[in-house]
C-alpha cells in the first residue's frame, strides 16, 4: 500500500467544522463489523432459501405476500451485511492508471434518477487529463457514495452540487460540495461511524462514509469533511496521482 498522502495546507476558518476520521475507533468498529457480518450471513442464507422454497408451492395470496415480505427484508439485511463486510474486510485494491473524469461521469450517469428526484444539478469541474492510480471499481464506489450523500444533504428544492479536482504536487485533491444544511455537532462526532444516520439533517444512512474512508485509506489517501453552519459542506479526498506510484 502507498504511503499516506500529505494533507494539503488548509486555511483555518473558525466558522467551519472540520470532520476527520478517528482511525483507532474505525479499526475497532471494522473488526466488529467483519465478525458480526460473517456470523449473520449463514443463518440469513437459510432464511432466504427457505422463504424461496416455500413461495414456490404456496397458493394462498396472503401467505405468498408474507413470504415475499420475509424474503425482501432478508435481502435488505444481506445488502447491509455486504456493506459491513466491505467496510470490515474489503478486497485488496487492484490499482491501475484511471482517468478521474471518466469515473465521475459514470457516477453522475448512475445517479441520474436520484439527482432528478432531488432537483439537483451537478457542475463537473474535473480536468479531463487528471489521472489517478486506483482500483477503478473502488474509486467509483467512493465517488458514487459521496455524490449520493451530497444529494441527500440538499434542501427539498434542490440546488447545485459541484465536483472539482486539481493536482497538488504528487497528489490529487477531489472535492464534492453541496449547499445543504451543514453538519451539527452530533453529526460531526459520528459522521464516519457505521449505522449512524444523519438523515434527520438530510444525510445518508449506513456505511457510506466509513466505506469511503476504508477505500481511500487503502489507496494511501485521506478524507475529511469541511462544513459551515447552514452549509455548504465539502467532502475533500486526497488521492495519490498516477505519477507518484
Amino acid at each position: 500500500m502507498a504511503e499516506p498522502a500529505e494533507r494539503p495546507e488548509t486555511p483555518i476558518d473558525a466558522q467551519k467544522i472540520f470532520v476527520l476520521p478517528d482511525r483507532e475507533r474505525l479499526e475497532a468498529l471494522a473488526e466488529f463489523a467483519a465478525g458480526a457480518g460473517h456470523e449473520i450471513n449463514n443463518p440469513l442464507a437459510t432464511i432466504i432459501g427457505r422463504a424461496q422454497m416455500l413461495l414456490k408451492e404456496e397458493r394462498d395470496p396472503q401467505r405468498r405476500q408474507m413470504l415475499m415480505s420475509i424474503g425482501a427484508q432478508a435481502y435488505r439485511v444481506r445488502d447491509m451485511i455486504g456493506d459491513a463486510m466491505l467496510f470490515g474486510r474489503p478486497p485488496q485494491p487492484e490499482p491501475r492508471i484511471v482517468l478521474l473524469s471518466e469515473i465521475v461521469a459514470q457516477a453522475i450517469t448512475r445517479q441520474a434518477e436520484l439527482l432528478a428526484s432531488g432537483r439537483c444539478q451537478v457542475v463537473d469541474k474535473v480536468p479531463e487529463s487528471l489521472s489517478l492510480h486506483a482500483d477503478p471499481t473502488q474509486l467509483a464506489i467512493v465517488v458514487s457514495e459521496l455524490l449520493r450523500n451530497a444529494v441527500q444533504a440538499m434542501h427539498p428544492d434542490g440546488g447545485v452540487i459541484e465536483i472539482s479536482a486539481q493536482a497538488q504536487l504528487a497528489q490529487a485533491v477531489i472535492e464534492i460540495t453541496d449547499c445543504g444544511k451543514g453538519f451539527t455537532e452530533i453529526e460531526r462526532q459520528h459522521a464516519f461511524d457505521p449505522f449512524f444516520s444523519g438523515r434527520q439533517a438530510g444525510r445518508g444512512l449506513g456505511f457510506g462514509l466509513c466505506k469511503c474512508w476504508r477505500i481511500v485509506d487503502q489507496h494511501g489517501g485521506q478524507i475529511e469533511i469541511v462544513s459551515a453552519p447552514g452549509g455548504p459542506t465539502t467532502v475533500r479526498v486526497v488521492w495519490p496521482c498516477a505519477e507518484k506510484m
